[in-house]
């Protein structure tokens, strides 16, 4: 069995909202595994979806850029080791060239976009800021016949591009606004993969409060709440962050738009970083002076 660790515990706090013991107990139960131990809780007690995991260790910033008459956006994501160099104007004019760069090419091939100058430009800061500095991805949205790319960036660390049908510049903007607040995981209910509705389906039908239900009561009660699961999670069906007694399809149909789509990035997302035990570092040091 696999020992767990008061960082394993922390987090499934912080993402569930339940006690230490409680979480330990799921994480012991789950042999460590913090999705394992969520997907119990919620079979067992009913538990609400926890909070995606955010373990957003690695460092940067997020920059995007949208054509004038809204045809098309890019949005990049560059990566430092650490916070304060990511807030380094060197380091924000670095990231600046580099979306200009990939906005003009209109690619997401990052190999070919940073060969030549702008490696050796990477190679540079990296000598004179002493980081490792790297172009982890790039996204090209193209808004298609009639439709217009919308941009947020909030704070360098969340970057979000809206298509919509109709509507205009600041709506699109709104809607983004709204992504980066709120991180919905489709932009339509439609839009929800089947894999992830029969997962949830059968987390619904392991909760307490279905047992001994007759089949055609129990499977209404699932349509019930798989229709509330996907309002929760589906952008167009959320109250709009700005005004939440409408949708943002409410809002956006007001201003004569239909969403049609998002891309949303988080600095470092999906990537761990090692914590350092600083301390036990200092200590290990001493030993071998």
């Amino acid at each position: 069995m696999a020992a767990i660790s008061a960082s394993q515990v922390k987090e499934l706090r912080e993402r569930t909202g339940l006690g230490m013991m409680e979480c330990k107990k799921a994480l012991t139960e789950a042999d460590g595994d913090i999705e394992i131990a969520i997907e119990n809780l919620r079979k067992s007690s009913g538990l609400k979806a926890a909070k995606k995991a955010g373990r957003t260790a690695a460092e940067g910033t997020v920059v995007t850029r949208v054509a004038e008459d809204g045809s098309y956006g890019v949005m990049v994501e560059i990566n430092s080791e650490t916070d304060f160099v990511a807030r380094d104007d060197n380091f924000k004019a670095f990231a600046d060239k580099i979306a200009d760069a990939f906005f003009a090419a209109r690619s997401e091939d990052v190999a070919a976009v940073m060969a030549g100058d702008l490696e050796t430009a990477r190679e540079q800061l990296v000598q004179k800021i002493g980081e490792n500095i790297g172009v982890r991805r790039c996204v090209v949205v193209e808004a298609g016949d009639g439709n217009l790319v919308g941009e947020y960036v909030h704070g360098g660390r969340i970057g979000v591009l809206t298509v919509l049908k109709g509507g205009n510049a600041d709506v699109a903007k709104d809607v983004a606004m709204h992504v980066a607040a709120i991180n919905p995981a489709v932009a339509l209910p439609e839009d929800m993969p089947q894999e992830q509705l029969d997962k949830e389906k059968a987390i619904i039908l392991a909760q307490p409060d279905m047992a001994g239900k007759p089949e055609q009561i129990a499977e209404k009660m699932v349509q019930g709440r798989l229709k509330k699961y996907l309002a929760e999670n589906s952008l167009t069906e959320q109250p709009f962050v700005k005004d939440p007694n409408q949708s943002v399809a409410e809002f956006v149909k007001a201003a004569g738009g239909e969403v049609i789509g998002f891309t949303r990035f988080e600095v470092g997302e999906g990537i761990e970083k090692e914590e350092v035990d600083f301390a036990k570092e200092v200590m290990e040091q001493a030993k071998r002076s």
